[in-house]
């Protein structure tokens, strides 16, 4: 069976509406910029309290997108940039949200590792690419130390996230790498090629069998393809795709 992705590729991010009401810098700055200075800077706070969410001021700030906040806030030496606001770093935060600038803005910091997993393996890049933020998967490729193609703990990578929710911008971004193995598998057997398949986006479908490199009659664990989980699902114009595929290698 093939599985639901929102439960594979979670965000399990805390919602905007869970804010914190304890902390000065937490629950006013919402209402300026220069009185959360002055509470940072004047009046003493605790920068990494965490609030009922168990978020920390960088934190809301990331998750917001506040650019101009998070700045400040990284401007001191006492910060703490990759403590885990909840579960998440600030930069899983930002790269799942797709505040690019805050990402910048993070990774300008030496002791921020852009490559470093959630609890369930899923990294920055893989966060941002499930959601489509074409920008920070821009950004995250850059890096030298960013492994485009790193699976979580269910083997599955940035590539497979973005084919099975039809974001072709970053599927292209991602095939353009050398290190990205299109015809990779995860702990069930499924490739980018199947979840694109079966989840009937013929865009992704297209970008990945324009690839010589791409065997489009690889099986899961189940012995399922690409071509038969199109078929399951009504997808008629993917059918049509992969038989044209097949045909042509034949």
């Amino acid at each position: 069976m093939f599985d639901d992705p929102n439960t594979q590729i979670s965000t399990k991010i805390p919602s905007k509406a869970q804010q914190p009401s304890v902390c000065l810098i937490h629950s006013d700055w919402f209402n300026g910029l220069h009185f959360v200075d002055f509470g940072i800077n004047q009046l003493g706070a605790d920068i990494d309290q965490r609030g009922s969410a168990g978020h920390t001021p960088l934190a809301w700030a990331v998750e917001n997108g506040h650019e101009a906040i998070v700045k400040i806030l990284l401007g001191r030496d006492d910060i703490d940039p990759v403590k885990p606001g909840g579960s998440y770093t600030p930069l899983l935060l930002a790269a799942c949200n797709g505040h690019e600038g805050v990402v910048e803005a993070l990774l300008g910091r030496d002791n921020v590792d852009p490559d470093k997993p959630d609890e369930y393996g899923q990294t920055p890049l893989l966060r941002a690419a499930c959601h489509g933020h074409e920008g920070a998967v821009k950004i995250l490729l850059g890096r030298d130390d960013v492994d485009p193609d790193k699976p979580d703990e269910d083997g599955r990578t940035p590539l497979m996230a973005a084919a099975w929710n039809g974001y072709e911008g970053v599927v292209k971004m991602l095939l353009r790498r050398d290190d990205v193995n299109p015809n990779k598998q995860d702990m069930n057997g499924e490739t980018p090629l199947m979840w694109a398949a079966y989840s009937g986006h013929e865009g992704v479908v297209k970008l990945l069998l324009a690839r010589r490199d791409i065997n489009p009659d690889v099986p899961n664990e189940g012995g399922r393809t690409p071509l038969w989980w199109a078929g399951l699902n009504g997808h008629a114009g993917v059918v049509a795709l992969l038989q044209r595929r097949t045909s042509a290698t034949a």
